[in-house]
């Protein structure tokens, strides 16, 4: 059976838009020039333009079963750049804890799912500058938004949303005291950009730097028995 593509919601307006142009300036091109090599080759560059967008924009069905709720799903697609021990002080407060980055390309689906199933304890969005995600100091100096989580077991993990250096919206739908679950999203990044996960100490890291990684299906961590 063929998979029908599926396009984010978040994608809606953007592509309208973007279809509204390129057909208004393929329009005009037809119609004001002479060379018909012209209308032609405008017509190739907004084919493969809109090809581009509807791409970043996919939105795939993928959902996960596991009987182990200290099990950390990859919350996005990409590749790992950080597994380190790491103090946290936006909510922890410099608490010891273990760093798992993801890096996303231009070319990675950019929904955003939950890690854990749980309640929603904190969700934060911060404005800041817009540099390159596979950057360390991009954690802390670029726009992003926090969200921790609860599980079942007590444990609390906190995954930050990041912009890169081509991203200028984070969409955030984690609510503070809301219940989530894994095969939920929790977000979308618009463009290149980076996630980062904060788990407990004592945690179980599967992956390792140059990983790749599937939102919503690669195990990422677990986390300790005892809390």
């Amino acid at each position: 059976m063929k998979r029908r593509l599926k396009v984010h919601k978040e994608g809606y307006a953007i592509l309208f838009s973007l279809l509204t142009l390129l057909v208004v300036t393929n329009v005009i091109v037809f119609i004001e020039s002479p060379n018909r090599i012209l209308s032609v080759v405008c017509l190739v560059i907004s084919i493969l333009t809109f090809s581009f967008f509807l791409y970043f924009f996919r939105n795939p069905t993928r959902e996960v079963e596991i009987d182990d709720e200290n099990l950390v799903i990859a919350p996005a697609d990409g590749h790992i750049v950080v597994t380190e021990p790491t103090e946290e002080w936006e909510y922890f407060d410099g608490k010891k804890m273990i760093q798992v980055s993801i890096f996303m390309s231009v070319f990675s689906v950019h929904a955003n799912w939950y890690p854990i199933s749980g309640i929603v304890r904190y969700v934060r969005h911060y404005n800041g500058r817009h540099m390159a995600a596979f950057l360390p100091k991009s954690s802390h100096e670029n726009e992003r938004s926090t969200v921790v989580i609860e599980n079942e077991n007590g444990h609390k993990i906190l995954m930050r949303q990041i912009a890169g250096a081509l991203a200028r919206r984070i969409v955030t739908y984690a609510a503070p005291n809301h219940k989530c679950n894994i095969n939920e999203h929790l977000g979308f990044i618009k463009f290149g950009s980076r996630v980062d996960l904060f788990l407990p100490e004592g945690s179980e890291i599967f992956v390792e730097i140059g990983e790749a990684t599937r939102g919503n299906e690669t195990i990422i961590a677990r986390l300790p028995d005892a809390q």
